[in-house]
């Protein structure tokens, strides 16, 4: 990993904002996929497979979770993008998908599904919230940037997806929302 950016204080944080919400609300891009191992690794791909009960095949955080809980977490480019400064730096954030898409509670609430590549995945709501990790490497104002009630609500730490289909999916894809399946 390259060397550590300077940490971009709250006000230059919420300069960001409007850039943020032009994110597109309907069909997006895959800007990145990250698979994680082992703790403290992380590998680019090119492409991966999603899996239902496996989640992003070969990521150590589906081996860790319930068998068949087929969990993934997406991440907003622009908003890492801003965080973090240096794309060689997204990956520390520890999601799986970065994507190009508004990932708020009113543009996806729980139960909205989403087709990336040949996967469909849909967003659980569970809140996703910036880990110890997040904020020692972004620093103590990206973490209160995106736990602030504002970042809360525009889901700026990202969401957590279960995946409903099994499907390759390739940095470069399509990422489309479908619509909400209230359960």
């Amino acid at each position: 990993m390259s060397s550590p950016a300077r940490e971009l204080d709250l006000v230059e944080l919420e300069a960001g904002l409007d850039f943020i919400r032009n994110a597109p609300r309907d069909a997006g891009t895959l800007e990145m996929i990250v698979r994680r191992p082992s703790s403290g690794e992380r590998e680019e791909l090119a492409a991966a497979r999603l899996d239902p009960v496996d989640g992003l095949v070969g990521d150590r955080w589906g081996a860790a979770l319930p068998r068949g809980s087929g969990q993934l977490t997406l991440i907003g480019s622009r908003v890492i993008g801003l965080i973090a400064q240096d794309r060689a730096r997204w990956a520390l954030a520890g999601d799986q998908l970065y994507v190009d898409l508004d990932l708020s509670v009113g543009n996806l609430p729980a139960g909205t599904q989403l087709e990336v590549g040949d996967a469909l995945i849909e967003a659980t709501g569970e809140p996703h919230a910036p880990c110890a990790k997040f904020r020692m490497r972004y620093g103590l104002d990206a973490a209160r940037f995106v736990g602030s009630a504002l970042g809360k609500e525009l889901q700026l730490r990202g969401i957590k997806t279960r995946i409903l289909r099994a499907g390759d999916v390739r940095v470069g894809d399509s990422i489309r929302k479908l619509a909400a399946h209230v359960r």
